[in-house]
């Protein structure tokens, strides 16, 4: 399948071990079957932690994308991207519907996975909420304190959650927010929170909660054993003046074009640059005109167009697509919305985001 026009993709959804993925279904309106998938890998090229091919996307009839991607990578994620990134495209999407809180976890950042996973990323990652439930959605970020030497060891040995969550900043969340979760930082979301989720292209997790979930202690540690692995979770406090550098409100930062008319909107904070990038288009009666990328677009709300070069895509609420370099520049039309996420850019890659796990070195 040459890499020269957008496409439409089905669901992809792991089994996992916490419930969710109803709010994924009436998103895509589609039956929900299952109460372990919660999780919708969408246009991904990763596979799960340890499992060759398990979260994976598929191609209508041309088998997997990361296999079209590496034959023809400059087609796919064009020339730029390549030279730096190789033929990944630098980014995993999915679509996370929490049907139940997630238990307190981290992610590596990229000087750990480096030393210790062989792999270029870590795993920094952002939510942009798409909807909620209950009177009071929250997600929970980074320590309200300075952690003492050996207190979170204490904490994971006991299984201490009750501790866990009470030292975690707890944040209430509203669609079109956006949460920036840089690597190392102890997080969780809450039951009820449906969202985009941005991730660099990993399946590295550090589970520090285990208690109420069926996990199996030493599938959580990366095969690193449980000191080593907990070793890249920090340890100091994300203060409010932190955190406020993280969350991009829905009332974020809005481009117009002359003449009023159409919107492109930067989805997230700025300090989620060096990882991926998101905009928040918005037609209306005009056209929103888009550069060239590789990007995993997802339909929020409406319908409407997505048009280039030589081809044209009828788009609504609830469908997800992918769309290569190659496509070209795009136009969008019609009264929809899209969360269109995109790969850094090389020149941002270079860096990392203020807010870091301590000892995280610069550079990918």
């Amino acid at each position: 399948m040459s890499a020269v026009q957008p496409i439409k993709l089905g669901p992809n959804q792991p089994r996992q071990f916490y419930r969710g993925g109803a709010a994924i279904a009436a998103f895509r309106g589609v039956a929900s079957e299952d109460p372990f998938r919660p999780e919708d890998w969408v246009a991904s090229t990763t596979p799960r932690f340890g499992m060759p091919e398990d979260g994976l996307s598929t191609l209508p009839g041309d088998g997997y994308l990361r296999d079209a991607v590496e034959r023809e990578p400059e087609a796919w994620l064009g020339p730029e991207h390549v030279a730096y990134f190789g033929a990944s495209p630098a980014l995993l999407v999915k679509l996370l519907d929490a049907g139940e809180r997630l238990p307190v976890h981290a992610h590596p950042p990229r000087s750990f996975a480096r030393a210790h996973l062989g792999s270029r990323h870590g795993k920094t990652e952002n939510w942009v909420i798409v909807g909620t439930k209950g009177s009071e959605p929250v997600v929970y970020l980074g320590w309200v304190r300075d952690l003492a030497a050996g207190e979170l060891t204490l904490w994971v040995a006991e299984q201490d959650t009750k501790a866990m969550l009470a030292n975690l900043n707890r944040l209430v969340v509203a669609p079109g927010d956006a949460v920036l979760v840089p690597a190392g930082t102890p997080h969780a979301i809450g039951e009820g929170v449906f969202c985009v989720e941005l991730q660099e292209p990993t399946d590295f997790s550090v589970m520090l909660e285990l208690k109420g979930f069926d996990l199996d202690p030493s599938s959580t540690e990366l095969g690193l054993g449980r000191d080593l692995a907990v070793s890249c979770v920090r340890h100091d406090a994300v203060p409010g003046s932190g955190l406020e550098q993280l969350i991009r409100r829905a009332t974020g930062r809005t481009t117009t074009r002359p003449g009023g008319g159409p919107t492109v909107e930067d989805a997230l904070a700025e300090p989620a640059a060096p990882y991926f990038r998101a905009q928040r288009v918005r037609p209306g009666k005009g056209e929103a005109r888009l550069e060239p990328s590789f990007a995993v677009t997802v339909v929020i709300a409406g319908a409407g167009s997505l048009a280039g070069d030589g081809w044209q895509a009828n788009i609504s609420a609830g469908q997800t697509w992918v769309v290569p370099w190659g496509a070209g520049a795009t136009t969008a039309t019609g009264e929809v919305e899209l969360l269109r996420c995109l790969p850094p850019l090389p020149s941002d890659a270079k860096r990392d985001a203020p807010v870091t796990a301590p000892g995280a070195a610069t550079g990918a």
